[in-house]
């Protein structure tokens, strides 16, 4: 990985990182998500988003399958939102998070989910605009707020070790 590349994936100035689309794609077939509250036009994964102008954590998200890939400047934020959200009546919530066990919100929050998934290998996330796709500096977490699916999940955590 190149430096240049390396300064801009450790850093928190840039939140968006597109979430690989087969990762996605594999999520979406078991939880059939309905909300993006983390996105840009170009990097939505859902028909319903918002973008940052919406602002998503002052947004309720009752009543949706969300999926979020959050800004990584203000992970926390978001990882506590996705929390309480679950909290209400069939919430379902996943986050596709840095493995960072070592942090406050992940004791916190993540600790309450109802499944951890440590994706195996490292992602290569998807916008090609902001960088080469390099695997990413950090281990990841698929984590599931709400119901269960424990069953659909073998082959989705295991990426292929980049070469």
């Amino acid at each position: 990985m190149d430096t240049q590349t390396q300064k801009l994936m450790f850093s928190s100035k840039n939140n968006e990182w597109e979430t690989p689309q087969a990762l996605f794609d594999k999520l979406n077939k078991t939880y059939g998500f309905t909300l993006d509250p983390c996105a840009t036009e170009e990097t939505r994964k859902c028909e319903r988003y918002y973008t940052v102008e919406d602002d998503g954590l002052s947004k309720s998200w009752k009543g949706e399958r969300v999926f979020v890939n959050p800004p990584y400047g203000d992970i926390g934020k978001w990882v506590k939102k996705a929390y309480e959200e679950s909290l209400e009546k069939d919430g379902l919530v996943v986050l596709l998070i840095p493995s960072r066990t070592d942090t406050r919100y992940w004791h916190d929050y993540v600790m309450n989910a109802s499944s951890i998934y440590f994706i195996k290998g490292r992602l290569k996330f998807g916008n090609k605009a902001m960088f080469k796709t390099d695997p990413a500096p950090f281990p990841s977490a698929v984590v599931v707020f709400g119901e269960e699916k424990w069953a659909a999940f073998p082959a989705i955590l295991t990426m292929e070790r980049p070469g």
